[in-house]
């Protein structure tokens, strides 16, 4: 459908799924529509829109221009007259904005209760919490009314929301997404997400929002070195059974058959005591580090406390009997922590975990509103402190308690997770790093040849197959293994090769270690277009061109 149809269905969704806690804010509907009517006459005059078409919902601690945002407390509520640079550049991508979402109040919460907007129920069951802080967000895509939103995380509220609902949640390495024009919960680990009901769509949006800025100071850039690809002999590390003792009974067949599905798509799974990471997780909340919250929005609780939800502002209260010196101690514990992370994860590509270990009622979560949240970050509340990445996916349910696992990576290893969680869903991998620089090759380098592996063990990233114009000739060493020299000639013909991407960095390494008389230069492709490759200037070795490339002469 053309992007007024989106509009208007999305509308009628809001109408029939008729779950106004969802929503703090709505755009008039013909405000919106005259927007996608300019969007529509943008695509049909030919401009390129890659998120033409679709509509998102916005966690209202994120600001959009000239909606307010409240951060789930009236009093704190301010009208913003400039988009966050995220929501801008999904904007100007043609992605058309629905209004805001509940969260729990001040992004603090991982049940989506905590809000005087009412609590938000998870889309299967009325009765369920959504997860928080991004309950709004993910409610909005799962029950089919927005394409994807927009959550935060600092604790895992770009996750547990996500496996509660039965969607996509990427939470992207600190500070690839600027989190300007968002309101602070930690400013020190937190982040801007997506949930969507795929891989693919998720990371269409999050690449869109990536890119440094600067109105944020703590943006960064992808590293020379960032892994273009998930190695295809993956090994994860999973968490040993005494590390499993907060999940829900009911979650363990889910959590089995999920990990079957990651070994079956080929990534070895290996048990290891990840209770170092647990632990690092206490002290998000019940150590110092808690004094952030207090720093971003304790002085409006304390000043304004008459629409505060009581046990964010018992939460945050709490952290003004920490000194400066607790904060700094606990700072270091954490780069401790983080050492012993990296000591712990050594060899591994990534690290599966269930993403909640709980889907309580909201009763339950009344009851015992600080234990019950406690509970629900049990695996996701190290991963901000120890800066990692995360895509968390959903693996099914039981009733109407939504489970999902998430893939655990090292920072601006963003690419890895995605890799592996395509895998085990067996859909295609979409493409979340940098594109890297191209590399064409002809030989003993294509896919399932000799010398493949040492494109594998630089994190290349297949890219395709290519032909050549028709002006390469194309001889054979006597080399072990045997390898093919391209020289560019006036009575040439197309030959075949492969597309492969690397980094920067990898591109350096393996330059280096090219033998004489291989080396690299720019080749001219059947489009027209040059990227790099093999070539040489001069001819050696037996002409092969007749054969119509290297594998029909080496199979």
């Amino acid at each position: 459908m053309n992007t007024v149809e989106r509009v208007e269905a999305a509308y009628a969704r809001i109408r029939e799924a008729d779950r106004p806690e969802v929503w703090i804010s709505l755009r008039e509907k013909a405000e919106v529509l005259a927007e996608a009517a300019r969007i529509q006459a943008r695509v049909d005059a030919g401009d390129r829109l890659p998120l033409a078409g679709t509509v998102f919902a916005v966690k209202d601690n994120v600001d959009v221009a000239g909606l307010p945002t409240t951060a789930a407390c009236p009093s704190f509520a301010y009208t913003p007259i400039q988009d966050a640079t995220a929501v801008l550049r999904l904007r100007a991508a043609g992605a058309i904005c629905l209004g805001k979402t509940n969260l729990d109040q001040f992004a603090t919460g991982l049940v989506g209760t905590r809000s005087p907007y009412g609590p938000v129920r998870a889309a299967a069951d009325p009765d369920r919490i959504s997860g928080g802080s991004s309950s709004g967000s993910a409610v909005a895509v799962a029950l089919g009314i927005a394409d994807f939103a927009l959550g935060t995380d600092t604790a895992g509220s770009g996750r547990v929301p996500a496996a509660l609902n039965g969607i996509v949640g990427v939470k992207a390495t600190l500070g690839l997404v600027p989190v300007d024009g968002v309101v602070p919960a930690c400013p020190s680990y937190d982040c801007l997400t997506v949930f969507a009901p795929d891989l693919d769509l998720a990371t269409r949006a999050i690449r869109t929002m990536t890119g440094e800025s600067a109105l944020d100071p703590a943006s960064r850039p992808w590293p020379a070195d960032a892994p273009l690809a998930a190695p295809p002999a993956a090994r994860a590390a999973v968490p040993v059974e005494a590390n499993l003792a907060a999940l829900d009974p009911d979650f363990r067949p889910l959590w089995d058959a999920a990990l079957a599905r990651f070994a079956a798509a080929g990534t070895e799974l290996v048990p290891v005591d990840v209770q170092p990471l647990l632990d690092a997780a206490l002290l998000l909340y019940e150590g110092a580090l808690v004094a952030e919250r207090y720093a971003a929005f304790g002085a409006h609780i304390e000043a304004q406390p008459g629409d505060a939800d009581p046990t964010v502002a018992e939460i945050v209260k709490g952290a003004g009997k920490f000194s400066a010196a607790d904060l700094v101690a606990d700072q270091q514990r954490l780069r401790t922590a983080r050492l012993r992370a990296a000591d712990l994860l050594d060899g591994f590509d990534a690290l599966l975990l269930p993403t909640a270990p709980l889907h309580p009622q909201i009763t339950e979560v009344q009851a015992d509103p600080i234990a019950v949240n406690a509970a629900m970050g049990t695996y996701t509340n190290f991963v901000n402190l120890l800066d990692m990445a995360a895509v968390a996916v959903p693996a099914g349910a039981h009733g109407t308690k939504g489970f999902g696992v998430s893939v655990i990576v090292p920072a601006f290893h963003d690419q890895v997770a995605l890799d592996l969680a395509a895998r085990a869903a067996d859909v295609p991998a979409p493409r979340y790093a940098p594109r890297g620089t191209e590399l064409v090759v002809f030989g003993a380098h294509l896919t399932g040849m000799p010398l493949n592996h040492q494109l594998l063990a630089l994190d290349a990233r297949f890219d395709g197959e290519v032909t050549t114009a028709p002006a390469y000739r194309m001889y054979e060493l006597d080399t072990a293994p045997p390898k093919p020299l391209v020289v560019r000639t006036a009575d040439g013909a197309a030959l075949p090769g492969e597309r492969w991407l690397l980094s920067p960095a990898a591109l350096g390494t393996f330059l280096a270690g090219l033998p004489a008389p291989m080396t690299l230069g720019k080749v001219e492709l059947a489009d027209g277009t040059w990227a790099t490759g093999f070539v040489a200037n001069e001819p050696a070795g037996e002409d092969i061109t007749a054969a119509g490339g290297w594998r029909n002469r080496r199979g």
